[in-house]
């Protein structure tokens, strides 16, 4: 009831500031939206108070209303929000997740939501932590399950509400949003809250723990004696690989569009006896063959993703590829050494030698099974007419892509409807999230706006890059893209979709 006098309150003093106003439209306009945001300030959300401040329109952004709370829905939760309700609003709003270990509540994140017209939702994850890899605060189970999937949910609740208090309506579309981190929270909410959102859009996910186990095991396998490589090592891998590969979609451009059907092996480097330059050891070559192959526990899973050829020079963001080994790695694993109390308590881990048995330890813990998103059952989101958008980067070496061609897989054999409410699209040359040689400069959101109306999931997303011409078309999956062979290759039109090998 509380929500409900709110906004009709809301409503009239629209009406009654627009009716006495001599003022020029645009004037009245912003004076209307000011005064609604101090007065939603009085006012509270499901028993919450609400901190609100009117932000004007500066350096291309739209004037807006900032909302912050903390939500407490269960007790010793302290979930901090943020939602900004753009003046000129599209009737719709957007989520916006987190990454690494963390939520995510600044403007940068908001920018492209809130220029596009979205009320937006973001959140703190339910921890005050700002270090990306820094996660002891796992040991607080309430914190561990609000990150894990309560912090999205009640922040998606909440928000529906403040906005409709805000505008005075309710909302026509939710969508949510988010890559890595931000991914696994798109997939949970889909999941577990399968009325939370209309869309959702999903970026190169960390789903499941096997990204932080790949983690650990790469940086065990460069830590080989002799295993390790220098940055113009990787890069000469890199271009052995291209060299190899890069045709093969047509056009020799820097980018392998498909590098699970690259077969260049790196014993084409290694070195005859008396070579030590421009080389590689057999345990180097040994190294990659690993690698890339990745590697599998008894179970048939993945406890170390493959990586891609072709994106080998930016290995070292994520891992030691110089053969420093685990202790040596900021992000202590992906964050999976701060996990340690949560799922082998006092038991010692010799991180340096991560063994299979440790690996199953991870995958079988309570931890993993209210964190992981793995499950492909989208039945219940589906049947709500829910749509699902998967994409990921192909030379992303945190988070392997093939852990999302696993999932896609998945969602395809357990929901029939999936080929009309599910599309997934591989990005050739993009790290993770962004970044890398490939066209990462995607509008998903447009592309979901575009689906949503037509009912019809996009064949193509089109790319491009920062400070570059390049432009290419990147297909929904199974296929991928190839040029033609005639024609300016930055038009899409000059690419297909064929078929992937």
């Amino acid at each position: 009831m509380r929500f409900l006098v709110a906004t009709s309150t809301l409503a009239i003093l629209a009406a009654c500031t627009t009716a006495d106003s001599n003022e020029p439209d645009a004037t009245r306009g912003a004076a209307l939206s000011a005064t609604q945001c101090e007065f939603l300030a009085t006012q509270e959300a499901g028993e919450l108070p609400l901190s609100t401040i009117w932000v004007p329109a500066a350096e291309g952004l739209p004037s807006y209303c900032e909302v912050t709370t903390t939500l407490h829905p269960v007790d010793g939760s302290n979930i901090g929000v943020v939602y900004r309700l753009p003046e000129e609003w599209n009737g719709n709003v957007l989520g916006i997740g987190g990454g690494a270990w963390l939520g995510n509540v600044t403007l940068d994140a908001a920018r492209d939501g809130l220029t596009k017209g979205y009320a937006t939702m973001q959140t703190n994850g339910g921890h005050t932590s700002t270090n990306p890899w820094g996660n002891e605060w796992v040991i607080n189970p309430v914190q561990a399950e609000d990150f894990s999937h309560r912090a999205i949910h009640t922040m998606t609740e909440t928000g529906k509400q403040v906005a409709a208090m805000f505008y005075g309506q309710e909302h026509d579309t939710a969508i949510y949003s988010g890559c890595s981190t931000g991914g696994r929270m798109g997939l949970m909410e889909a999941q577990r809250y399968p009325a939370d959102y209309d869309a959702v859009i999903v970026g190169a996910p960390v789903y499941t723990l096997q990204v932080q186990t790949s983690a650990v095991l790469r940086n065990q396998t460069f830590a080989q004696p002799g295993a390790g490589f220098t940055m113009p090592e990787l890069q000469m891998v890199q271009d052995a690989a291209l060299a190899a590969c890069d045709a093969n979609d047509g056009l020799e451009d820097g980018l392998i569009n498909n590098p699970r059907a690259c077969s260049w092996q790196p014993r084409a480097l290694q070195c005859a006896p008396g070579e030590s330059e421009g080389c590689l050891s057999p345990q180097q070559v040994d190294a990659l063959t690993a690698l890339y192959n990745g590697r599998r526990a008894a179970d048939g899973s993945f406890m170390m993703h493959p990586m891609s050829r072709g994106g080998e020079a930016a290995w070292g963001f994520f891992n030691r590829a110089d053969g420093s080994g685990q202790n040596a790695d900021p992000t202590r694993g992906g964050g999976l050494m701060g996990l340690q109390p949560v799922i082998f308590g006092a038991r010692p881990v010799d991180w340096e030698n991560f063994s299979e048995a440790n690996y199953m330890t991870v995958r079988n813990s309570d931890f993993a099974e209210m964190y992981e998103a793995k499950d492909p059952d989208l039945s219940a989101f589906f049947e709500r007419g829910g749509r699902l958008m998967l994409w990921h980067g192909e030379n992303d070496a945190g988070p392997s892509p093939v852990l999302s061609n696993d999932y896609a897989r998945a969602v395809y054999a357990e929901n029939p409807e999936a080929g009309q409410q599910f599309s997934y699209y591989l990005v050739p040359g993009m790290g993770h999230c962004a970044g890398g040689p490939g066209a990462d400069r995607i509008d998903y959101i447009g592309a979901m706006e575009d689906w949503l109306e037509s009912g019809e999931a996009p064949d193509r997303l089109i790319g491009g890059k920062a400070d570059s011409d390049l432009v290419r078309p990147h297909c929904a999956w199974p296929n991928v893209a190839r040029y033609d062979g005639a024609g300016d290759a930055n038009d899409p039109d000059n690419w297909s979709c064929v078929p992937r090998r």
